[in-house]
């Protein structure tokens, strides 16, 4: 199943996507999710509003697609952390002149809620940097408030997964041990486009992912090679929090950064960017200069 957030003539649902047509939960399912956080109101009460919606599955939608503007699925979660280096050959690809060596731990940082994004909203070049990369990632949303979930049933703690573009500022992210600035300027977590539920998925450690720019393939690559898997990574994070549900996980990314190639290939304005993961689908991105008055 596909359940997407999307805006139509100036009010935000909730929907499920069915082929080139939404239907609304919002309208169907009333009062039981709030105008301020319906999807993460749907996931967190997903095991009893789920039999509702599987009954509408001969519903006729309510909108088309092409007539909507989708949104970030979860437009405002409650936490958004990405783990860095966890693809053998990202590790292994210099980053402006810097050499690496595999992490004995799992590396974290955070992407703080302004940097998220709609899958198709443009993303915006900051004046203070020439250096704005891409990193085509799948990312996952958990399902239910949890802790100290182990490795084993980590799978059962997911709600879904969606494709994702951890946009980096390099120069901003090497300044300091702490990634925090370079990875949250504002647009810069776009992701979707939609949730690709977690039964159309038990296992997402198998899927092409690629990322083009302007037509180029710069990233091709498969979820089976990372380092920490996404069971891992759920067990470490919970280790350390309670993780909610609507949280979003980005997964990490492969080789190819823009920051990789001699010279390197960040992103310029009128660039655009697509990153497509097997299965849950593409979000594509135009870049943009930011407005001289912000």
């Amino acid at each position: 199943m596909h359940l997407c957030t999307y805006e139509h003539q100036g009010q935000t649902h909730v929907g499920w996507v069915k082929g080139s047509g939404i239907v609304s939960l919002t309208r169907a399912l009333g009062d039981a999710l709030s105008a301020h956080q319906p999807m993460i109101d749907l996931i967190a009460q997903w095991p009893q509003l789920q039999p509702r919606v599987q009954a509408l599955q001969d519903a006729e939608p309510d909108v088309l697609l092409d007539q909507v503007r989708l949104l970030a699925p979860v437009p405002r979660p409650g936490k958004t952390l990405a783990i860095g280096l966890n693809y053998l050959d990202h590790v292994q690809e210099a980053i402006i002149g810097e050499t690496r060596t595999v992490p004995d731990h799992q590396v974290w940082f955070t992407k703080l809620a302004n940097a998220i994004h709609g899958p198709f909203d443009p993303i915006v070049l900051p004046r203070v940097s020439t250096m704005t990369d891409y990193e085509g990632e799948m990312v996952a949303i958990i399902g239910q408030r949890c802790r100290h979930v182990a490795p084993e049933r980590a799978h059962e703690v997911v709600f879904g997964y969606c494709v994702g573009n951890d946009v980096s500022v390099r120069d901003i992210q090497k300044r300091t041990s702490q990634w925090t600035l370079g990875k949250s300027f504002d647009t810069h977590a776009p992701f979707g486009p939609w949730i690709t539920t977690f039964d159309e998925l038990p296992d997402p450690h198998a899927l092409d992912l690629r990322c083009w720019v302007n037509g180029e393939l710069r990233q091709s690559s498969n979820t089976r090679l990372m380092i920490h898997n996404v069971w891992a990574q759920i067990a470490q994070l919970s280790q350390v929090m309670t993780l909610e549900p609507g949280d979003v996980i980005f997964t990490g990314t492969c080789s190819g950064v823009g920051a990789a190639f001699s010279p390197p290939k960040f992103l310029q304005v009128g660039d655009t960017v697509r990153v497509e993961i097997e299965g849950l689908g593409a979000i594509v991105a135009r870049c943009q200069a930011e407005d001289p008055e912000d």
